[in-house]
């Protein structure tokens, strides 16, 4: 293991190879920065540019990209409420409020590092337990699926702690949307009542851009504001070795769900984020406070996105299934080279296999200085009049809406979906549900109906299953727990009523 360790080092550390894959984090942070280019389109953009290098030289350049792409999103996020990619949307939630307040620095700090230690897990991870989990991958069928997909939709009832009709309505209009267009199972249309724009559903990230960038522009525009007001001199604030200590148990968690969603063969960051800042939505002994500029909210899904980045190269490379979208790109760009990924890699390719592993790690170490200087760079953005930054936010987002399927209806859907967010934000419904519907609805949607077909429709054949039954039953705890900590305050505040009423009457 160290003798490959040793050879691993040493093709990563030849000045080529290592400024290769410096070359590729950056890129990566720069289209993770762009909303809608993300680091899938990015990694497909630079496959062709492979052809010339070595196998090594142009797998450390992707790879580079994924990792640096899958923070960069969150520079964004934090200062324009624009998630540059897709699995930085669960930042807005808290990050932008942070902004708001004037601790953008800190927020920014908390991304950095959160993102830089669960790629280091996620690497590590990959390196020691791959095997494994490629096996407990693989046993996750489509009842394990729509499961773990429900679990994450059943928080929506906790997310927002002003009004849990309005976190429920927000959170069923996402799961509406996410039926609209061409069923995945029977191929028939469904509401798109005619019109060619909905055939092919809703993409996520016009969505997404539409209700956090335009929906803000839109609100501050209306209440004559500006973007959160930063200090025009402002550095990532990395956080102290105090504040770490006191985000364990969420830097852990995230790091952990997004290490279990990222092996999971089709998953992705997008949802390991989600997931992660769902969990700590539960777990979290404030959850009204999540949403309001917490440091939690950071932590949680920055940490679990790019966890599930080193995680799925698991699949990938123990087995050749891909683990995310970016890592389906990946066997293309191994397969131009002439590498077929799969059991046999780790006894033909060794060297070429720790390549991988000693390159991510430096990437993820990278990272973390890329990001300190992308901010100082960025920011520079600020120091131009607001109408201007308006312009700048408004332009990248068309181009992003577009780029995703070169598709000028997804930039008509990202203006009504701004005009809806815009609408949200002044009645006071949360976006974070409806976001989490989009996401997660088509999953559960998918899976159960591969399931309900498996299975032969015995619905109640999921809870006999293991795994399926038990986040089933957790889910059903979940969606119910507003109204069973109702319960617990009511019964306590007749209890002490009754105490207080038999005290006063006692002469």
């Amino acid at each position: 293991m160290v003798e490959n360790f040793s050879l691993g080092a040493q093709n990563v550390f030849v000045l080529v190879n290592f400024s290769i894959l410096t070359l590729g984090v950056v890129l990566g942070i720069i289209f993770g920065l762009l909303p809608g280019i993300s680091g899938v389109n990015g990694v497909a953009l630079l496959i062709p540019f492979t052809f010339t290098l070595d196998p090594i030289a142009g797998v450390l350049l992707l790879t580079g990209v994924y990792c640096g792409s899958t923070y960069g999103g969150s520079i964004t996020s934090i200062l324009f409420n624009t998630p540059g990619d897709p699995q930085n949307a669960p930042t807005c939630f808290d990050g932008y409020p942070m902004a708001k307040r004037g601790e953008a620095g800190r927020a920014l700090g908390l991304a950095i590092t959160s993102s830089g230690l669960g790629g280091i897990f996620g690497t590590v991870v990959l390196i020691t337990v791959s095997p494994l989990l490629a096996k407990v991958a693989l046993k996750f069928s489509p009842a394990e699926f729509f499961a773990l997909a429900l679990f994450g939709l059943s928080v929506i009832s906790s997310m927002d702690a002003k009004s849990v009709r309005k976190g429920m309505l927000s959170g069923l209009f996402g799961l509406l949307l996410a039926t609209v267009g061409i069923d995945a199972i029977s191929g028939t249309e469904r509401f798109t009542f005619g019109s060619k724009l909905l055939i092919s559903g809703f993409s996520f990230i016009p969505i997404t851009v539409g209700v956090f960038a335009l929906g803000e522009i839109f609100d501050l525009a209306h209440t004559q504001q500006e973007f959160a007001r930063v200090d025009r001199k402002i550095s990532a604030d990395l956080p102290k070795l105090r504040e770490i200590l006191a985000l364990k148990w969420t830097l852990v968690r995230g790091m952990t769900i997004g290490t279990l969603i990222g092996v999971l063969p089709g998953v992705g960051a997008t949802t390991a984020a989600f997931m992660g800042y769902a969990a700590e939505v539960r777990f979290s002994r404030h959850p009204e406070r999540l949403g309001t500029g917490v440091p939690e909210g950071i932590a949680a899904p920055e940490s679990a996105n790019n966890a599930a980045v080193g995680a799925s190269y698991v699949p990938l490379l123990t087995m050749g299934i891909p683990g995310s979208a970016t890592t389906a790109i990946l066997i293309g760009g191994l397969l131009v080279h002439g590498i077929v990924p799969g059991p046999l890699l780790f006894v033909q390719q060794k060297p070429f296999v720790f390549s991988i592993f000693v390159g991510m790690f430096m990437a993820n170490l990278l990272m973390i200085i890329g990001g300190i200087l992308a901010v100082r760079l960025f920011v520079k953005v600020l120091n131009i009049p607001y109408a201007f930054q308006a312009a700048f936010v408004i332009v990248l987002c068309t181009i992003g809406a577009f780029a995703v399927r070169n598709d000028i209806a997804d930039v008509w859907i990202m203006l009504i979906f701004g005009v809806i967010g815009f609408l949200m934000k002044r009645y006071d419904f949360p976006l974070a549900p409806l976001i989490l519907g989009v996401v997660l609805g088509p999953i559960a949607e998918f899976s159960l109906r591969r399931a309900m077909l498996m299975l032969d429709y015995n619905i109640w054949a999921l809870f006999t299953r293991p795994v399926s039954g038990t986040l089933i039953i957790l889910s059903i705890l979940s969606l119910l727990s507003p109204g069973i900590r109702w319960l617990i305050a009511l019964t306590r505040k007749k209890a002490k009523a009754s105490v207080a009423k038999s005290e006063n009457s006692t002469p």
